[in-house]
């Protein structure tokens, strides 16, 4: 359906287009789309740069002994002993 597209169908589709946002629109649009461009490039730059000055920061643990939910205890109950049978 779409395998074959030639130049006729793509000039008819321009005019379409053109048809329909007018001139000024579409170079409207042309223009903010490199405005958009340019502006992620410069933050691009910005973020290389930046990181090259400083260490990368560095995860590390929690600052308390964390136990897993199943293993904390409330101060107000006493843990009972539980019997396991082997």
């Amino acid at each position: 359906m779409f395998g074959q597209v030639g130049i006729w169908q793509i000039l008819i589709l321009a005019i379409v287009v053109l048809v329909l946002f007018g001139r000024g629109r579409i170079s409207e649009m042309m223009g903010d789309f490199g405005k958009g461009i340019k502006s992620f490039k410069e933050g691009m730059n910005e973020d290389s740069s930046s990181s090259s000055d400083k260490p990368a920061a560095r995860i590390e643990g929690p600052a308390h002994d964390a136990k897993p939910a199943g293993e904390t205890v409330s101060e107000s109950k006493t843990p009972e002993p539980t019997d396991r049978a082997s």
